[in-house]
């Protein structure tokens, strides 16, 4: 019995040591052999990228697979940073409403992470009254990471007559509410405004210089000349809805020979942002072709995500990028526009990049090869060769969607 003891202890102890001289995998994950393309650090080749919990560990060639506790073949794959929508439309639930038009929001995890978007910023669908119930629905609740632009409607786009109400746009009141949840609100909002009147106009400015945040601005401003809206913002301020053609709602970025408008340019180079916000009714080739060939190129691309353009000719981020790569504009300037630009518009400059430490927020993505039709707000047409499509969406360090099971265990095989 006594010699029987003996054993046990001397084989449990001998099992200690081999565990004490095992150590621990330094990446909880790592993706091997993808092409990183990281705008902010000037990445672009074949590379593998660790995470180590919710962070980016390392980004480097050649890290040795051994030494992550999950290994995920990302070749044939372009990976890059979670992608940041800037122009959509999430507050949902009891009493958010509806907002102008008709157009319901929809809820941010049901559309974002199958398209490799980890960030969404919402383009004042709230105001500085309803924000708190916005954020107490959607953005505690999301796993999308979710910030904001705040309208100076007071209670967002809550149609007419409310968002008509010049009483209730509140510069004060507006920057108070920013200066609250600054971590969440990115700017000011201002369109769905049908008066000639500047006075909402400008107190957007003033909540924005106020807070020291941009402002956005949208289409739907049918009585005051585009002009006088380029002049009137800020460098870093940013123009949405940049490409529709003219109609009732707004004077287009190009006249009726498709040349750009000179003080387009002249804002431009002053440094206003041009996003692209495409929407249901928002978006043209006529406009953007023309736009794009003479050097006004988005410098985000904001989808104006809500349930019309999302099955119209919008779809989702993937759609819009795939159009600007048929266009000729290059992966890393896509990716950029995706990622880095929009992070640094909305001064979260901790979003959009791959360097070590920051939040592990990751997109995987593929393009398909073949024939591929791209509708624009007036169901035109362009084909193109080449389509992007997600493959695997990680964030804070968690895969959240895995298209075709690159992050899974070993698979069954299929009896013949």
């Amino acid at each position: 019995m006594k010699n029987r003891y003996l054993l046990v202890l001397l084989i449990t102890c001998l099992g200690m040591s081999r565990l004490q001289g095992q150590t621990a995998p330094a990446y909880t994950l790592l993706l091997k052999g993808g092409h990183v393309i990281d705008p902010k650090n000037k990445l672009n080749g074949i590379m593998d990228v660790a995470l180590n919990g919710d962070k980016i560990a390392r980004v480097a060639k050649d890290i040795p697979a051994a030494q992550a506790a999950k290994v995920v073949d990302a070749a044939g794959t372009y990976v890059t940073p979670g992608l940041i929508d800037l122009h959509t439309h999430v507050f949902v639930g009891p009493t958010a409403g509806v907002f102008a038009n008709g157009i319901y929001s929809l809820s941010p995890d049901d559309f974002t992470l199958e398209s490799g978007v980890t960030t969404v910023v919402d383009a004042g669908t709230s105001g500085w009254r309803n924000f708190p119930l916005f954020k107490q629905q959607v953005i505690d609740q999301s796993i999308t990471r979710v910030l904001a632009f705040l309208n100076i409607a007071g209670s967002g786009m809550s149609g007419f007559p409310t968002e008509q109400d010049m009483n209730d746009m509140d510069a004060r009141m507006t920057s108070l509410v920013i200066g609250q949840y600054p971590e969440l609100i990115v700017g000011v909002k201002i369109g769905h405004y049908h008066g000639s009147d500047w006075a909402p106009f400008d107190r957007a400015l003033e909540a924005g210089k106020m807070a020291n945040v941009p402002i956005i601005i949208e289409a739907h401003l049918p009585k005051l000349p585009l002009e006088e809206m380029l002049k009137r913002m800020r460098p870093g301020d940013i123009f949405s809805q940049s490409f529709k053609k003219t109609s009732a709602d707004r004077v287009s970025v190009v006249d009726d020979q498709g040349k750009v408008r000179p003080y387009v340019l002249e804002a431009q180079k002053r440094g206003i942002l041009f996003d692209v916000g495409h929407g249901g009714a928002s978006f043209h080739f006529s406009a953007a072709i023309p736009a794009y060939q003479q050097g006004l190129r988005p410098t985000s691309f904001g989808t104006d995500l809500h349930y019309k353009s999302m099955n119209s000719g919008m779809k989702d981020i993937l759609n819009v990028l795939s159009k600007y790569l048929t266009l000729g504009m290059t992966m890393p300037e896509l990716i950029a526009g995706a990622t880095w630009n929009p992070a640094t518009a909305i001064k979260h400059p901790e979003l959009g990049h791959l360097s070590e430490g920051a939040v592990a927020d990751v997109a995987v993505l593929s393009i398909r090869n073949g024939s591929f039709g791209f509708l624009d707000a007036a169901n035109a047409k362009i084909t193109g060769k080449q389509k992007l499509e997600c493959e695997l969406t990680i964030r804070a360090g968690k895969v959240v969607y895995d298209l075709n099971g690159l992050a899974s265990t070993a698979g069954l095989s299929v009896p013949k």
